[in-house]
Formats: C-alpha cells, sequence, structure tokens
C-alpha cells in the first residue's frame, strides 16, 4: 500500500447499511453483488470520506454522479419504515505521508436536512484528536495519548470557517496564546495539567501531513454512463466531470499545446484500443487554419482496407465513446490520487471487458488507487489470471473484492482476498452463487 491510500472504509446506519460495516481496501478495489445493494451509495462513501478527511470540507452528498438525497435519505431506515437513526457515520483506515496507520471517523447528523459531520475523530496508534461541532457555538476539541487527555472550547462568534485542522489544533492546545479566538481547556485525564509537548508535536504532525493531501485533489468519480459522442467538437475548458463530456477538449489542447504529451497518451489508448480490439488509431482533427476552432475525432477500427480509414467517433461502435473517459483518467498523467469507477465495462464486448481488467492491474501497480463497482466476470478474471501470471507489479494482497450481500438487517459487505495462483479465498456461499448460476444453466442445457 502506497502512503495516501485507504486501506479499510467503515460504515453504519448509512443507506442500507444498518450494522457497521468494515471493508477492506486495496490499491484495486473490486464491488461486486446485485443490483440496489448498496455499491454506489459505497462509492458515495469513499468520496464523502476523503473529503471530510482530506479536503476538509463538508462532503456534497448530492455531487453528480451519487445524488443520495437529504439526510433522511441518506440515513438508515428501520426496517424499511418511518423509525430513521439519528445520526450516521462514515470513516476508513489509511495510512499516512510517514506509512503509518491512521483511522479516521466522520458523524453525521440532520441540519437544515442536509448531513452535517458534527464530529470528526482522527488517530493513530499513539495519538488522537476529535473536532466536535455539535454545539453551533462553539467546538470542542478533545486529544489526547496514553500519557493523558485534555478538551478546549473555542468560542465560534469569530470562527473564519474553513479553518484547517492543524491550524486549529495549533490554537486549541495553549489556551494562553493570544487571538480573537476564546479559548479554554481542561484536563479530562492524566498527570498533567497541561498537554506533554510530545503528544502535541505528534498530534500537529499528523493533521499537517492530512493538510498535505488537500493539494492532491478530490477522488474523480466516474458516471456509470458516459457522454454520448458529438460529429463536431467546440473548445471548452476541459474541466473533469463524471461523464467525460471534457475528454474531447482535453485530447484537443494536449495534442495542440504540449505534443510530447499527446504522443505519449496516444500511444497509450492506442495499445489498449489494439489489444482489446476496439480500435487502431486515434486522432484530432483540426477544422479551418485556426489553432483553438472546431475540430473532430478520428477513429482508425483496423482489420479490413475499410476498417482502416480515418472515421469520425460517432461513426464507430459506441463502445469506443464510451470506455474513452475511463482509459483516459487511467493514463493520464495527473490523475486523481483515487479513481471511482461504475460499469466501466458498459457497450464492451468481452474481450474488451478483459483488457480492462488488465489496465487497472497495470495502473493500481504503479501506485494509484481504483474502487470498481463491476458486473463483469470477464474483468474479475482476468485481474486473477494476471495476478497469477504476475504480469504487472500487482501483488494478490494488492486486491480486495467486496460483495454486497443483502439480509434482514440491511446489507452486509464480505472483504474476500485472492491468493498468489488467483483463486478465490474465502468466499460466502452468495458470492460463488452470484457468478455460477447462470453458467451452470448453460452448462446444463
Amino acid at each position: 500500500m502506497k502512503s495516501g491510500q485507504i486501506t479499510e472504509i467503515r460504515l453504519r446506519n448509512f443507506r442500507c447499511f444498518r450494522n457497521r460495516q468494515t471493508a477492506r481496501m486495496r490499491p484495486l478495489t473490486l464491488l461486486v453483488g446485485d443490483n440496489s445493494t448498496g455499491k454506489t451509495s459505497f462509492l458515495a462513501a469513499v468520496r464523502s470520506s476523503w473529503d471530510a478527511v482530506y479536503q476538509q470540507v463538508e462532503p456534497d452528498f448530492r455531487a453528480s454522479p451519487y445524488d443520495l438525497g437529504a439526510f433522511t435519505e441518506i440515513v438508515h431506515h428501520e426496517g424499511g419504515g418511518k423509525d430513521i437513526a439519528g445520526s450516521f457515520e462514515v470513516g476508513f483506515r489509511g495510512r499516512d505521508l510517514n506509512d503509518r496507520s491512521f483511522e479516521a471517523q466522520i458523524t453525521f447528523e440532520s441540519r437544515a436536512a442536509v448531513p452535517f459531520p458534527v464530529r470528526r475523530t482522527l488517530k493513530t496508534r499513539s495519538v488522537w484528536v476529535t473536532f466536535d461541532y455539535e454545539s453551533r457555538k462553539e467546538i470542542i476539541i478533545e486529544f489526547g495519548s496514553k500519557k493523558g487527555s485534555w478538551r478546549s472550547r473555542m468560542d465560534l462568534k469569530n470562527y473564519p470557517s474553513p479553518v484547517p485542522w492543524h491550524f486549529l489544533f495549533f490554537l486549541a492546545s495553549d489556551p494562553n496564546r493570544p487571538g480573537v479566538f476564546q479559548v479554554t481547556m481542561d484536563r479530562v485525564a492524566g498527570a498533567e495539567d497541561t498537554p506533554d509537548p510530545d503528544t502535541i508535536n505528534t498530534i500537529s504532525e499528523m493533521l499537517q501531513d492530512l493538510s498535505f493531501f488537500e493539494s492532491r485533489g478530490k477522488p474523480f468519480a466516474s458516471a456509470p454512463i458516459r457522454s454520448s459522442p458529438r460529429r463536431t467538437y467546440d473548445p471548452t475548458k476541459p474541466l473533469p466531470d463524471p461523464e467525460g463530456a471534457y475528454i474531447p477538449t482535453y485530447f484537443a489542447n494536449v495534442n495542440f499545446q504540449d505534443k510530447t504529451q499527446w504522443t505519449a497518451l496516444k500511444e497509450s489508448l492506442e495499445e489498449f484500443g489494439r489489444e482489446s480490439g476496439l480500435f487502431h488509431e486515434i486522432g484530432v482533427k483540426q477544422l479551418g487554419d485556426m489553432e483553438g476552432g472546431p475540430f473532430q475525432l478520428e477513429i482508425k477500427v483496423g482489420g479490413s482496407e475499410e476498417a482502416r480509414r480515418r472515421r469520425n467517433l460517432i461513426d464507430v461502435g459506441y463502445g469506443v465513446s464510451q470506455v474513452l473517459p475511463v482509459l483516459t483518467e487511467v493514463l493520464r498523467p495527473d490523475a486523481s490520487p483515487i479513481m471511482l469507477f461504475q460499469q466501466p465495462e458498459v457497450h464492451l464486448h468481452p474481450s474488451a471487458q478483459a483488457a480492462l481488467g488488465s489496465l487497472f492491474c497495470l495502473a493500481a501497480a504503479s501506485g494509484r488507487q481504483l474502487v470498481v463497482e463491476t458486473h463483469s466476470d470477464y474483468i474479475i478474471d482476468r485481474i486473477l489470471l494476471d495476478i497469477r501470471d504476475k504480469r504487472t507489479d500487482l501483488k494478490a494482497d494488492d486486491v480486495s473484492i467486496l460483495y454486497f450481500e443483502r439480509g434482514d438487517s440491511g446489507v452486509s459487505i464480505h472483504s474476500i482476498r485472492i491468493d498468489a495462483e488467483g483463486n478465490i479465498v474465502g468466499a460466502p456461499e452468495g458470492y460463488r452463487k452470484f457468478f455460477t448460476d447462470e453458467l451452470n444453466r448453460v452448462i446444463d442445457y
């Protein structure tokens, strides 16, 4: 596992997850299960956890492509009825910049029908700190180590939100420090009336490590259906979006402004295209003499002489336009630290789906973290084969399969491992049934 990656997700009273769920995350994590078993909700929880901890912002549970609704739509409903929990929790375990295990837990309650993070607890093996926003008038920061614990109360009257956590802690750890904040501190447990320097320094270091990840950006979340191709594109500002509508303009900008980067990206795209059987070449055709004018995307499919001529993207198989945003997000050099994909196999034939599995292995082996919700056994089988055949540096322990299973008390998440030979280890009966029922019907036929 790389520093800054998530190693575990924790949920309670979140959507269909009533009981506390703990899911094992790895550089490549696959989400499988029946429809409406919470896989999309899980992806939203991953992004929300990242936002609440690394970005230090209030997560937007309605941001595309995950519109989970208001608080009452997100919190678990007891037995599917009107009785709802008063709060829900999302959290994770991860690795910080110094490769230490790090945990975060965020509790959300309703404020004006919107989920609001009233409590955020962060801890390593040696220290912990909780930021409590439950009161609208003050923030309570409780922190400690094995040597003791302390509680600071800060008046929010002059609170210029948002303030980075390490700065809030800097103010809270010394009530005698002058400033606009009114701070009082009490000893909760321990031998000293004031915190020891080791505890203060260790917590400060942990919080500053978190602040570093803010510069890496948000996780990229892909929609299950990408944008439709167009015959001609007008240049726009290429801002990433879940449907990949910005991809053609991104191609054009890189092609016209950075030939070296475009050549590298083009070669990677075409390598996948040939391996998957989807296409052989991709290019940007400028219309007119002026750079920055309208343009088209052209594709050479390959095969027969007719297939080898350049064709407009809109005139080739729909699978090409659907997979290009997925490929680009994985292959671009400035990709997000964590990528969340929903059904990347949409509109792809089996060999192309399998090729995606190999691409995901390469990306995860290079240090990126991918979470892929899929119904494709071709993707999963290819990943298992690539692990067995050691086609990349990705190890068996770098892959986690999460199986979502519906039960009487909500959905349960089963964390499934694979061994060095690419075999599934410890899968519940429901998982095997999920993938073998239709195959057995075919064999019996």
